[in-house]
């Protein structure tokens, strides 16, 4: 049987998903226009970056401090700073040079996500590790979502940057920070599929802010089946409006 002609669509087209992520995409393109009239700045961005930075590391097991009763957050300033742990410090790296990867998976989705690799897990595994797969049929999964997210297809971008979230979440490609690049890679498509061209939404904040649900909605999408996949679909639709909500430009009208 020949593989459908789109690959993203079928899950696009899941009953629920359409009407899901519309509604999430015009929640971001109301706070991108309403922005739009004042002018969206590289320092929205890169405070964006950074609070991606602090909610990637805490779901990755950073040691950060907790968010305060007033809802300040300290550990923003400490990684500002160039604190954190180990772990921390890798989610800022990666994000700083984030955005620096669209032409890269533009042009070659398996380059931008070894780079990401590499950003992520420089100093937790050996240099000669970095930016290679550790488990063979995880190499195969994602050499083939690069050349699926390589095809034009006709899926909302907000549901191809999740599919590729979650099939890189749940590959078992990486033995180390497989689920941080699997973060940076749907920021990163969010980016290129034009959803958030200055990368202002922060999805990392979306996932961190339920990270039972997001454990929970990984592991139905890990199933394979479509109801699985429906259900990862739903909840990254949620997550994804929350990382909205938490974009230093939906703060600022606040």
């Amino acid at each position: 049987m020949s593989e459908p002609v789109d690959p993203f669509l079928p899950a696009a087209s899941l009953e629920g998903v359409p009407s899901a992520f519309a509604a999430t995409r015009d929640g971001i393109d109301a706070l991108l226009r309403d922005r739009g009239l004042r002018r969206t700045t590289p320092e929205d961005t890169a405070r964006s970056l950074l609070l991606g930075a602090v909610a990637t590391a805490r779901l990755e097991g950073s040691e950060l401090p907790p968010v305060a009763d007033d809802g300040d957050d300290p550990a923003v300033e400490l990684l500002a700073g160039g604190g954190g742990d180990v772990v921390a410090r890798s989610a800022v790296r990666l994000n700083v040079e984030l955005l620096g990867l669209v032409p890269v998976w533009s042009r070659s989705p398996l380059q931008a996500l070894a780079r990401l690799h590499a950003l992520a897990a420089s100093g937790s595994v050996p240099d000669d590790e970095l930016g290679r797969p550790a488990d063979a049929g995880g190499a195969a999964r994602l050499a083939e979502l690069a050349r699926l997210a390589a095809r034009p297809t006709e899926a909302p971008g907000l549901v191809v940057a999740a599919l590729v979230h979650a099939e890189v979440a749940t590959s078992g490609a990486f033995a180390a920070h497989g689920g941080m690049v699997a973060r940076a890679a749907e920021r990163l498509v969010l980016v290129v599929k034009g959803v958030d061209p200055a990368s202002v939404v922060v999805p990392e904040a979306g996932h961190a802010a339920e990270p039972a649900g997001y454990a929970a909605a990984l592991t139905a999408y890990a199933r394979g089946d479509a109801t699985g996949i429906q259900q990862w679909l739903q909840y990254a639709s949620q997550a994804q409006a929350r990382g909205a909500e938490a974009s230093p430009v939906a703060q600022g009208r606040r």
